[in-house]
């Protein structure tokens, strides 16, 4: 029979280090989505450039970083870089891995925003004198940042639920802590459950952010 007793202070005496561990997250997510614009950007470039090298760089890593796991990617950057003797905190190594699982899915996101905008104004803003990357960072990519808003909101998301893998390399945010808190105290349907209500709620107000800032500021 079901005779569970419900131990709900237990979890409230460990909140500072759930607050602290879902902080963590959150810094992890907007770090790596951060750094992966600025790379995606560039990249998005890339990959309609006519130099093959380049566009062949891009595919190369948009294939990696969508057709295998984030998890093998964490481990990648840990353990695979560690034998090479570049050793990696495990802070640094899911950063890494999420920045470049990022950057796979960003690219194409941003590729399509560039599909979306008229790229005559290339030439019209280089007629005017403006050097080729002011024509981006000014004219090009604002729109382009409009047209795919959402999208990029949905991969923050993905971002952010991404950084649970890190517990597989010891690393302490929201669902690391959790693990470790409930293996000291062995309440895991309490703790598990309060983190999955974090999560819950972080996506929530990110989601509801994004529709206001759309709705406010990418009207068409």
């Amino acid at each position: 029979m079901f005779d569970y007793r419900f131990q709900w202070r237990v979890v409230f005496k460990h909140w500072p280090e759930l607050l602290d561990a879902a902080l963590l997250t959150m810094e992890l997510t907007f770090l790596s989505v951060f750094l992966g614009l600025l790379i995606g950007m560039v990249m998005s470039v890339w990959r309609k450039s006519e130099n093959k090298v380049l566009f062949w760089f891009t595919a190369t890593w948009v294939a990696l970083a969508r057709n295998t796991p984030a998890l093998l990617q964490i481990y990648l950057f840990y353990f695979g870089l560690g034998a090479l003797g570049i050793h990696l905190s495990s802070y640094a190594a899911v950063l890494a891995a999420i920045t470049f699982n990022n950057v796979g899915y960003l690219i194409e996101i941003l590729r399509g925003g560039l599909d979306s905008i008229n790229l005559a104004q290339r030439g019209a803003a280089l007629g005017l004198g403006m050097r080729p990357w002011q024509v981006y960072v000014y004219v090009i990519f604002p729109q382009v940042l409009r047209a795919v808003f959402l999208p990029i909101t949905n991969q923050v998301v993905w971002a952010m639920l991404g950084t649970s893998l890190g517990m597989i390399i010891g690393l302490q945010e929201l669902t690391g802590m959790t693990t470790f808190l409930q293996s000291q105290t062995f309440r895991p349907f309490e703790f598990y459950l309060v983190a999955a209500v974090i999560y819950l709620i972080i996506c929530e107000i990110m989601l509801m952010s994004a529709r206001l800032i759309a709705r406010q500021y990418f009207r068409w």
